[in-house]
């Protein structure tokens, strides 16, 4: 047998269309500003609640968002003025 049977050909992954790479990056500028603003991630937790919580329903997004709400303005002291 040649060398070449015993040795699979190795190919790197074809790279990711610019509109992606540019889309993911988006996503992400996204992300880190409504971090800095304090708007909720919906889909940080889900993720969160399919590692931690797999046998919960997570709540949907109207839930999900009038909770947070409710959370950020019901706390005391939190308010600048």
């Amino acid at each position: 047998m040649t060398q070449s049977a015993h040795t699979e050909e190795r190919r790197d992954p074809p790279a990711a269309p610019r509109s992606a790479r540019w889309l993911a990056a988006v996503r992400r500028v996204a992300a880190v500003v409504r971090r800095m603003i304090g708007v909720p991630d919906y889909e940080t937790y889900l993720a969160h609640m399919r590692r931690e919580y797999p046998g919960c329903t997570p709540m949907d997004l109207r839930t999900f968002e009038r909770e947070r709400l409710t959370a950020r303005y019901k706390a005391t002291g939190s308010r600048c003025c």
